[in-house]
């Protein structure tokens, strides 16, 4: 009777470029969506009326084919699908790697690593725990911090009651760091991976633009929370 085997060599390595891959491709996705999400966001700046316009109009598209709000859950299904493989894959990384380091480090050295590199584990964990609170509070069912209600269908009104609590803005700022962050390693992660670092200057432009996508979403997103609390944008 044969016995089970490990996989090594080849394919233990293909493994590994495809589970790198995956992330690489869900992360691209996943910043796609925060861009697009972003834009709405900001769209509070131009009023009640505005934003409530656009929430509304978000809802109806794809309409008669697709249900009200269909393509709407189609994208948050979307985008919950590459948060799953993105998580999986990372987690499943680490174990290997953990696996092969059999000796644990005497003194670990991290002169050649940023600080978004060596934060990537807890920041992704954080922004999980964020994602699953945010859609609690604006999606899903619409918890308004400020008196508890839930179900509201005024998503501005909703905006300005969570961010004109200091605490509720603070969170989100911490959250919004720990983006910015894993969007500035993960960015230029996701370049090397798909192959586009081959040279010096490559990876310097990989590493400009990880710093900028990481200071335009969540600078973006920073925004309107910081601009609510202090009362710039009002009901």
């Amino acid at each position: 009777m044969a016995t089970p085997t490990l996989v090594k060599g080849a394919r233990s390595t293909r493994s590994t470029i495809a589970l790198k891959l995956a992330m690489a491709v869900s992360g691209l996705l996943f910043i796609g969506f925060v861009l697009a999400h972003m834009y709405g966001n900001l769209k509070a700046f131009s009023g009640e009326e505005a934003f409530n316009e656009y929430a509304h109009h978000l809802r109806e598209i794809g309409e008669p084919m697709l249900p009200h709000s269909g393509l709407l859950w189609i994208l948050r299904l979307g985008l919950i699908a590459a948060v799953v493989v993105h998580v999986a894959c990372a987690a499943a990384l680490w174990r290997r790697a953990n696996k092969a380091r059999t000796v644990k480090y005497a003194v670990k050295k991290n002169q050649k690593s940023s600080l978004s590199s060596r934060t990537m584990r807890w920041g992704g964990l954080t922004l999980l725990a964020f994602i699953v609170w945010h859609l609690l509070n604006f999606t899903i069912v619409k918890v308004n911090p400020s008196n508890g209600d839930t179900g509201g269908e005024n998503p501005y009104a909703l905006i300005v009651d969570t961010f004109d609590l200091w605490w509720m803005t603070l969170i989100y700022l911490v959250a919004m760091l720990a983006l910015g962050m894993h969007l500035h390693h993960g960015t230029f992660s996701a370049i090397q991976t798909l192959g586009f670092t081959n040279t010096e200057k490559s990876r310097a432009r990989a590493r400009e633009a990880g710093w900028v996508v990481a200071v335009v979403v969540a600078g973006g997103f920073s925004l309107v929370p910081l601009f609510v609390l202090f009362g710039v944008i009002t009901k």
